[in-house]
């Protein structure tokens, strides 16, 4: 039982640091490169003629994991699950990512975001030239546990967000 509850956090945890290596390597590639490996998006948002944000879902068939509820309201236990949806979001300026945020219920029993890395593993797995290495010598490292800070925007990102109401 206990490797079992070992190996369930281990795969929550992997799951979600390469969630967050893709929140630093897919920075900076193109539109194209992102359509050719993470295929096309459910839905577009444009913001302007410039700017448009790339929605991409993944609902899993299962959650897994195991639920004890005690009798008479006392609590009760969860092991192994995990979140029941994604939804990948990519900020594209002049045809190039400069954000992805993941949202919904999508933390896996260790980690944040894990249930989102099948949206960005085509990615992962065959990276595209124009995305940027994670790790090694100067170069930042992910985590499991928590987002990577959100790379500073272009000035035309910043206007951007800045003209929406209640930003500045």
């Amino acid at each position: 039982m206990l490797g079992t509850c070992l190996l369930l956090t281990g795969c929550g945890y992997s799951a979600s640091k390469q969630a967050h290596q893709a929140q630093i390597s897919m920075i900076g590639m193109t539109e194209a490169d992102l359509h050719a490996c993470a295929g096309p998006p459910d839905k577009v948002v444009v913001l302007n003629d410039r700017s448009h944000i790339l929605n991409y879902v993944y609902k899993p068939s299962g959650t897994g994991g195991f639920n004890l509820e005690l009798p008479l309201s006392l609590g009760g236990v969860s092991l192994g699950g995990s979140g029941t949806y994604c939804s990948a979001n990519f900020r594209v300026v002049n045809h190039v990512v400069t954000e992805l945020h993941y949202t919904g219920d999508n933390d896996k029993s260790v980690g944040e975001d894990g249930v989102c890395v099948p949206i960005v593993r085509g990615c992962l797995r065959q990276p595209e030239g124009s995305m940027r290495p994670v790790g090694g010598d100067n170069q930042p490292e992910a985590s499991g546990f928590h987002s990577p800070a959100v790379p500073r925007q272009t000035e035309e990102g910043e206007r951007i967000r800045d003209a929406v109401p209640g930003n500045k």
